[in-house]
């Protein structure tokens, strides 16, 4: 095999709490992983004689971007050259809460091992993974999973939403770094994900008073932009509604495709909108 393109999908989070600051200077803290996998950019790798980037997004074209990160990540640790042409086609927005960077990087692992047969193990993946973030090890294997530690202990969960995700981005890039040094009330407490799924669904009428997003606040009272888009969804059928990671995008829940595409319709044209079921 000389040649691999993947489809490296996006997520959402369905309640995030940060529990603890650890001594290693991340943070402890529970969350539900939620596949989008309508979603996805598109990344193609070729053997080549030197390793090469290019991406449809100019901002991603240098040596900082966790794709050429994960190639070099895994070439050191193996002590071998992996020299391969990569062209991405971006369409997750970037710094969104979305896991697009995080999602890319954990592909790269991924399609590293089959086109240069390295016969690494999804375990000893999620190793290398981790060292390049803690979203990384989930796009591993994208599966509905309660994810815990720093992210990379994860739950597989049997989970049928059965519903339609409307995802909102105003085009307002979240540094998640500034993010975290800006979590004022760190909490221990920890959301009972049993207490709201029920036989493979979601209880949303419980979600609601149970279900958070600790970064809401300081994005919220940062940006007001971001805070009307959940309002909007709410006030527009979502059955639920939250903002995804440390932002800047915000999900709503529908029942239907149609309320769902009519909330869509009411966001400016030049915010990025996409519906998945």
């Amino acid at each position: 095999m000389d040649k691999i393109s993947v489809k490296s999908i996006a997520k959402i989070n369905f309640g995030l709490r940060i529990l603890s600051k650890r001594e290693d200077g991340f943070h402890n803290l529970q969350t539900l992983f939620l596949p989008i996998k309508g979603l996805y950019d598109n990344i193609s790798f070729e053997k080549s004689e030197k390793l090469n980037f290019n991406s449809n997004i100019s901002l991603l074209n240098d040596d900082s971007n966790l794709i050429i990160k994960a190639v070099q990540l895994l070439g050191n640790k193996l002590g071998q050259k992996l020299n391969v042409k990569i062209d991405l086609l971006k369409q997750i927005p970037i710094g969104a809460g979305l896991g697009g960077g995080s999602s890319n990087a954990a592909s790269t692992l991924l399609a590293l091992n089959k086109l240069f047969n390295l016969n690494l193990s999804n375990n000893e993946l999620i190793i290398f993974a981790l060292k390049l973030g803690s979203d990384v090890p989930f796009f591993i294997n994208p599966i509905h999973s309660i994810a815990t530690s720093r992210g990379e202990v994860l739950n597989a969960i049997d989970l049928n939403l059965n519903k339609y995700i409307l995802l909102v981005n105003p085009g307002i890039h979240i540094s998640t770094k500034e993010a975290f040094s800006n979590i004022k009330n760190i909490t221990s407490f920890k959301t009972d994900y049993k207490g709201i799924l029920l036989n493979g669904s979601i209880d949303f009428a419980k979600a609601k008073n149970v279900i958070f997003n600790d970064f809401e606040d300081y994005v919220f009272c940062k940006f007001p932009e971001i805070a009307a888009i959940k309002e909007t969804l709410i006030k527009n059928g979502a059955i639920f509604a939250q903002m995804s990671g440390t932002g800047s995008t915000v999900y709503g829940i529908f029942d239907n495709f149609e309320t769902g595409n009519s909330a869509a319709e009411l966001f400016p044209k030049n915010y990025f909108c996409y519906l998945d079921n």
